[in-house]
């Protein structure tokens, strides 16, 4: 029997202990919310209870690499970590290859296969398309910044922009729920670029 409230605490848990404090945006707060967005957007996508145990259960592990790695192989350490615990709660070798390629699947660039695959996906980068973008985006810069701290605002607002114009969501729900919002916030940052050269 998988106990999923034991399983999410446990994680959890050695997020709070051990991610590095300047991890601003892949904090443990952050993988909290990517299951609760992932289990929602499934809910609208109608799939089934038992798949829905296995999507969250990517999207808590689906950052833990950052435990032990570095922003280049993290993924891969995500889901090394989530092969070695799943095994103790139940989840049999089919589950697991399936949790392995949703978080696989939340690799910049996203290029999920399957449905579960791409829910998780856009689990992860559904604030591009929300009011909590320059919230959220802000976080990511300071992170960022810790590796690279001549990062300016105005070269991270033009990563941003060349993200976003290449971005596209992949479930009919964030395509009708998350692109409209994501144009406007697109927008805004293209707006923010011209100004400021103007300015100049």
């Amino acid at each position: 029997m998988k106990n999923w409230d034991l399983l999410c605490h446990t994680v959890i848990d050695t997020l709070i202990e051990k991610l590095a404090s300047y991890l601003t945006y892949h904090d443990w707060k952050r993988t909290e919310h990517i299951i609760k967005m992932a289990e929602y957007i499934a809910h609208q996508e109608h799939i089934p209870e038992e798949d829905i145990l296995l999507i969250k259960t990517a999207a808590l592990f689906h950052d833990s690499g950052f435990i032990t790695s570095t922003s280049e192989g993290h993924k891969q350490e995500s889901i090394r970590l989530a092969k070695i615990k799943l095994p103790e709660f139940d989840y049999t070798k089919q589950e697991i290859e399936l949790i392995a390629g949703m978080i696989q699947a939340t690799s910049i660039p996203q290029a999920p296969k399957t449905k579960l695959e791409c829910i998780l996906a856009d689990a992860e980068l559904e604030y591009l398309g929300t009011d909590t973008f320059k919230y959220i985006g802000n976080k990511l810069y300071q992170e960022i910044k810790h590796s690279n701290p001549n990062l300016s605002l105005e070269e991270w607002n033009e990563i941003q922009i060349k993200f976003m114009q290449a971005h596209v969501y992949h479930t009919p729900y964030c395509i009708q729920n998350r692109t409209p919002k994501k144009e406007e916030n697109l927008e805004l940052l293209i707006q923010q670029r011209n100004n400021f050269g103007k300015s100049e």
